[in-house]
């Protein structure tokens, strides 16, 4: 079980690492930086799976994401609230379930350093918070649902 400190530090530290490992995706200069830089991981490492050139579409998906869960990232940075991590467990898990999917097909096997760290992070969101955890006003309850006590 966290305790109310434990687990806005936890939000917090969700947040530093998505805004770290995304901000690359933000924008298109700095998504070729970081693609390239894994596509020559993965060959060093000898994963299976190639990392495919981006079509413009693509590369629009791509930032889109990252602008997106970089601007999700500094709003728990700023105010990491416990409903916030309530939130931010729950949409790891597709995100988890759509890299598996992924690898499964015939994605790089770097994908498996991100889902593994999804669904730890996802994990220990959902985890009992001490019942001392102040909730927005009305969300008691619906927390609780989300692994909440």
């Amino acid at each position: 079980m966290w305790t109310s400190t434990q687990y806005r530090r936890l939000v917090r530290g969700s947040a530093w690492y998505d805004l770290i490992v995304t901000a690359a995706f933000a924008t298109p200069w700095s998504f070729a930086l970081a693609h390239e830089g894994l596509a020559v991981l993965g060959r060093a490492l000898g994963l299976p799976g190639e990392l495919p050139a981006f079509a413009p579409e693509h590369l629009l998906m791509a930032n889109l994401l990252g602008s997106l869960v970089c601007v999700w990232a500094v709003l728990r940075i700023r105010d990491p609230q416990p409903m916030y991590g309530r939130y931010d467990a729950v949409a790891r898990f597709p995100f988890a379930t759509w890299q598996a999917y992924a690898w499964v097909n015939g994605a790089s096997a770097l994908l498996l350093g991100f889902l593994l760290f999804e669904l730890a992070w996802g994990i220990a969101q959902v985890l009992p918070v001490d019942k001392a955890v102040s909730w927005p006003s009305g969300q008691r309850h619906a927390a609780a649902g989300a692994g909440g006590q």
